[in-house]
This record gives C-alpha cells, sequence and structure tokens, in this order.
C-alpha cells in the first residue's frame, strides 16, 4: 500500500516548476528527499547524482530517470504583448490552443499566460481548413504592449514554461492526476527504490542519477554516466500509455497492469539478456509487467546503451504524455518500485557476465 509520504512526494514533483534548460526546483526537491540517504553532488547543467553504497564491491548499477518535463520558451515579444515561443520537447501542435501555461518571469514569479491563436470568426475558408503549427500560436498573459510584458509582468525572450496544472491523488481509485508524470513518476521509483535499499547488504553498488535535458535529445545523462561509470542500467521512465487508443491486441502499456518493460524502440534494441533476466524475475515473484516493441520514442537508456552497458527501461504507463493531463496509478508506479528492489538485490558479478 502506498504510504501518504509517498502521495506527497509525487504530487511535489508533479507540480515543480521543470522544464528542459530550467530543472532548478526538481533537483533540489530530489536532494531534499534522498537527504541522510546518500550524498548527492549536482553539476552545472543540474544533474543530480551520487553513490548509494560505496563500499560495496560488484558491479555498479546506475539507476536513473529525468528530471526535465516538456514545455516552452519564449522566443520574442510582439509589440501587441503577446509572445512568440518555441516547444521544448515533443509537443503535438493540436494539443495546445486554449492551454494555459506558467511563465517564470525574472523576479521567479509564475505568470499565467495562454496559448492563442487567430479566432475562427476572423480566419479566412483556406485557413479554417489548414493545421495549425507552433508559428501560428501566441502566448498571451493578457498584456497590451511589449512594454507592459516586460515591464509588468516581467517576462522577457528566454522566460520559461510549463503547463499550469495542480496534480491531485484519488485515494479510492489510486490514481494520480497532474502535469509532467513524464518522467517524474520515474523519478518518484528511483527516490523511494533508493530508499527501500538503504543499509541493506547488496551484491553490487548502486548509483543515482537524476539527467536533465531529456526531452530535448538525452543531453544530461551521458555526464552522470562519465561521472558514474556503471556496469549496468536501470532506467525508469514515465512511458506513454496506449490504452485508450489501440486496438485490444496492440495494447502493451495500460494503466493498472504494471510498468512495462520495452524490447525496442527508435533509440535502443534492449539488451535481451537483461530483458530475459528481468521479465523471469519479475514473473516468478508475481510482479505484474508488460513487454512493448514500440516504433518510436526513446530514453536515456538509449544514450548509455551505445557504451556498452546493458540497460533496461521499467515504465509506468502514464495516459497523455507530453499534454498537460496526465494519469497514472500508484499500482503500477510500486510495482516499478518493487521490480527495481528486487533486480538491484539480485545484479551480482556472475549475474552481469551472462548478458
Amino acid at each position: 500500500m502506498i504510504r501518504e509520504d509517498e502521495v506527497k512526494r509525487i504530487l511535489a514533483l508533479s507540480d515543480a516548476f521543470g522544464p528542459s534548460g530550467c530543472e532548478d526546483d526538481v533537483s533540489a526537491l530530489v536532494k531534499q528527499e534522498l537527504e541522510g540517504v546518500l550524498e548527492l553532488t549536482e553539476d552545472r547543467m543540474r544533474n543530480v547524482r551520487g553513490v548509494l553504497n560505496p563500499d560495496q564491491k560488484g558491479p555498479r548499477v546506475m539507476l536513473d530517470a529525468h528530471l526535465d518535463e516538456v514545455g516552452a520558451v519564449v522566443q520574442a515579444i510582439k509589440p501587441n504583448g503577446t509572445m512568440r515561443f518555441l516547444t521544448l520537447g515533443g509537443w503535438t501542435a493540436n494539443n495546445l490552443p486554449s492551454s494555459l501555461f506558467n511563465i517564470r518571469n525574472r523576479e521567479g514569479k509564475l505568470v499565467k499566460a495562454g496559448v492563442a491563436a487567430k479566432p475562427v470568426h476572423f480566419m479566412s475558408a483556406s485557413e479554417r481548413n489548414a493545421s495549425l503549427t507552433v508559428d501560428d500560436m501566441v502566448l498571451d498573459c493578457g498584456s497590451t504592449s511589449a512594454e507592459d510584458t516586460r515591464n509588468y509582468f516581467g517576462i522577457g525572450i528566454g522566460s520559461f514554461a510549463v503547463p499550469a496544472v495542480q496534480a491531485s491523488y484519488d485515494e479510492e481509485k489510486r490514481l494520480f492526476f497532474g502535469k509532467a508524470y513524464d518522467c517524474r513518476i520515474g523519478v518518484a521509483a528511483e527516490i523511494e527504490t533508493l530508499k527501500r535499499l538503504q543499509g541493506e547488504d547488496l551484491p553490487c553498488t548502486v548509483t543515482a542519477s537524476f539527467a536533465v535535458q531529456e526531452e530535448v535529445g538525452e543531453r544530461g545523462v551521458y555526464a552522470n554516466y562519465k561521472a558514474l561509470q556503471p556496469h549496468i542500467m536501470i532506467c525508469f521512465e514515465g512511458c506513454p500509455a496506449d490504452d485508450t487508443f489501440q486496438e485490444p491486441y496492440m495494447i502493451q502499456a495500460a494503466m493498472y497492469k504494471g510498468p512495462m518493460l520495452r524490447h525496442f524502440d527508435r533509440s535502443m534494441i534492449t539488451n535481451p539478456r537483461f530483458q530475459k533476466f528481468a521479465l523471469d524475475f519479475a514473473r516468478e515473484n508475481g510482479i505484474p509487467v508488460q513487454e512493448s516493441v514500440r516504433s518510436g520514442g526513446g530514453t536515456n537508456a538509449g544514450m548509455i546503451h551505445t557504451e556498452g552497458i546493458p540497460a533496461i527501461v521499467i515504465g509506468v504507463p502514464v495516459r497523455y504524455i507530453h499534454s498537460h493531463h496526465c494519469w497514472c496509478t500508484a499500482d503500477d508506479y510500486e510495482a516499478a518500485v518493487e521490480l527495481a528492489v528486487g533486480l538491484c538485490r539480485k545484479l551480482d558479478e556472475k549475474t552481469l557476465e551472462t548478458f
């Protein structure tokens, strides 16, 4: 049963402001949550890393989750006070109109702004039939001039923005709502895994990687890899749930069915021996899991596996990732933690050699 402090942690991580390149608040939360569990360092990108049991011999296992979320950045301010913007991460343009963002101004305060496009009343016939792009949209904070946007609202070129959403938890349904569960539910799972492993006599050295800028090209994790020098990797993710739009035979990441272990995506062919070890362990221990082969997507594991590091992805299914409104479940989160904890108790040198 998920504890109250875990629920509060997940909600706080969801609410935290942390688009790619501006993960400071999320890094601070991670360090706060793991104070007294392990010593963490933070680099100038805001990657966070550390070693749980530095005196332990055996293979070095890197647990990883990314801190950043999809967001936006102000590109220019128009004379009427609205703002041109660029997306950070893989947004679909048709998810954006009429949505609300929080823009962090130069004083660190959050300013609400809606995504606006030309109203239908002023569109030509050709415009009404055309697909919108981000270039057709602006962020509007209610300003009436560029000077007002800059001087009153404190917003300028380079101001970052994230969806303006408040997370919540339905205790009866064990259901989380909010933004950024890609990958804050993975961050929460990694934190809880480290807490549960603290003080155990393990056959491996467990290292912690909380990486930045995954959504813009897996940029941060490599710095953590270089510093931690792992032999094996477990990558936590908030993965896209497919149970509301796929044919039943194609559903591979449904809510309430356990974490997803992917065999393939556009960034990685998963080490088949490590994948089999994880799947066998889950089934032998009654941990629900799902398997997938993805035609798209990519993770931090895709970056690190090219260094010859066996890696698997433990993905907690999240409905409607890369949008304002996401759902995920405590059931799947708990199964992901249980699987990661169990694997860390088994990953000794002999097992690593079989991969």
